[in-house]
């Protein structure tokens, strides 16, 4: 059976982008549409968007390790901390109509964490692309943040000057109080971020340089591995498919 074909304005809607945008993905191949004539209107099968829609986080992982840094497409890209609070903003007003009013104020609280504390470290101080990459598909309940900053190992070293590779850099970060103005924000905003998602029924994937860790609700033990890609700075995915 074919797929069922939708006019763009609906996959604009679905896909959080603007008309505009996929106007450019279609002509860079990024994702076709179908068109009734040389000249004639753009439709999209419906099951294109549906594997689109659940392929964001290849997207991103994909930005944060590429070996040069591209400008990504305006909607995911926010170049400055004013942009990113306003995009937050309306992550915050659309999860407000599809998750509890908590979840809603926990699942903002650490993706706005998460944000700034790229912009905090990185200030002045970005090695290619300047800014963050954040895109969220409310569909599949996940959030995704990135940055091709100088990482939190560089970040750390500051003050603890004994670290040596990324995955002590990524535990200290998420367990340790750190001492010293510099790097404070984000070795402490981390803590909060991992007690949010052990108390809730969240997952987070964060990784950093070679450095992977993933946790969920209840976990009482950080656990760092070795990530499939060098990341070139932070990536952050926030799933909450469990969410009631």
């Amino acid at each position: 059976m074919p797929s069922k074909l939708i006019s763009i304005g609906k996959a604009s809607k679905l896909l959080g982008v603007s008309i505009d945008s996929l106007r450019r993905w279609d002509k860079t191949h990024r994702l076709l549409s179908v068109r009734n004539g040389p000249k004639g209107h753009r439709y999209y099968r419906q099951t294109d968007i549906n594997v689109f829609l659940r392929d964001i986080v290849t997207l991103v992982e994909q930005w944060a390790s590429a070996e040069t840094g591209i400008t990504p497409e305006q909607d995911v890209y926010c170049q400055t901390r004013d942009i990113f609070q306003a995009r937050l903003e309306k992550l915050q007003s659309s999860l407000q109509r599809a998750v509890p009013s908590s979840a809603t104020s926990l699942l903002s609280a650490i993706a706005g964490e998460i944000g700034n504390n790229s912009f905090d470290h990185n200030l002045g101080n970005w090695p290619d692309i300047t800014g963050i990459y954040f895109s969220y598909d409310l569909g599949n309940r996940v959030i995704v943040l990135a940055d091709r900053g100088q990482g939190i190992l560089a970040t750390l070293k500051r003050v603890r000057p004994a670290l040596t590779n990324d995955g002590d850099a990524l535990k200290v970060a998420f367990t340790e109080t750190i001492s010293g103005r510099f790097p404070e924000a984000r070795g402490n905003g981390l803590k909060f971020v991992r007690d949010v998602i052990v108390g809730n029924p969240f997952t987070l994937d964060f990784e950093t340089g070679n450095a992977h860790l993933f946790l969920k609700e209840n976990d009482k033990e950080i656990i760092i591995a070795s990530a499939e890609k060098h990341i070139r700075g932070c990536l952050a995915i926030i799933r909450f498919e469990n969410l009631i």
